[in-house]
């Protein structure tokens, strides 16, 4: 096992989504900067501290089965685009792991959270607001396959996996 880091949670998606998002995150994300895969992040920085229940309560939410999920809009990043997503059981699990490690969220986890895939992140504004009139002229929300939960140690670069949780 490597050195300990912080630990992000996200929400692993179905494979066509998975695959839908990748493409459009490869067309959008600056190409130097785009070295993950599309991601709906649950938090960004846990301690490491945190991995054996990190993953005794990924495993727990897995077997409650399959959330519902949507892509529902697309939204301003102010320098980037993302997909805006709406789950009440994502949002409904989140909420519990949030209480429950409350003294230990950094500040962006402890503020409520916005659940959405970026496709586009640190680019110019205007970049930004074109694409967003782009994607935004043609959308129509669709159904996301949620197939479980991941959590990966951070290094400042690629994500290493700490462990993966796939729904019953």
């Amino acid at each position: 096992m490597s050195t300990p880091a912080p630990i992000i949670v996200t929400a692993l998606l179905g494979r066509d989504d998975q695959a839908w998002l990748d493409r459009q995150r490869a067309a959008h994300f600056p190409r130097e900067r785009n070295f993950l895969a599309a991601h709906l992040t649950m938090f960004h920085h846990l301690p490491p501290s945190l991995a054996e229940e990190v993953r005794e309560q990924l495993t727990a939410a897995a077997r409650e089965g399959t959330p519902e999920a949507r892509i529902a809009g697309v939204i301003s990043l102010g320098r980037g685009v993302a997909y805006r997503i709406d789950s009440w059981a994502l949002e409904d699990l989140r909420a519990q792991l949030a209480d429950r490690w409350a003294p230990v969220l950094t500040p962006q986890d402890a503020a409520p959270w916005r659940p959405h895939v970026t496709i586009q992140n640190k680019v110019e504004p205007e970049t930004a607001r074109a694409l967003l009139t782009e994607l935004s002229a043609d959308f129509r929300p669709r159904a996301l396959a949620i197939t479980g939960y991941a959590a990966s140690w951070y290094r400042g670069g690629p994500w290493e996996s700490l462990s993966r949780h796939l729904c019953a």
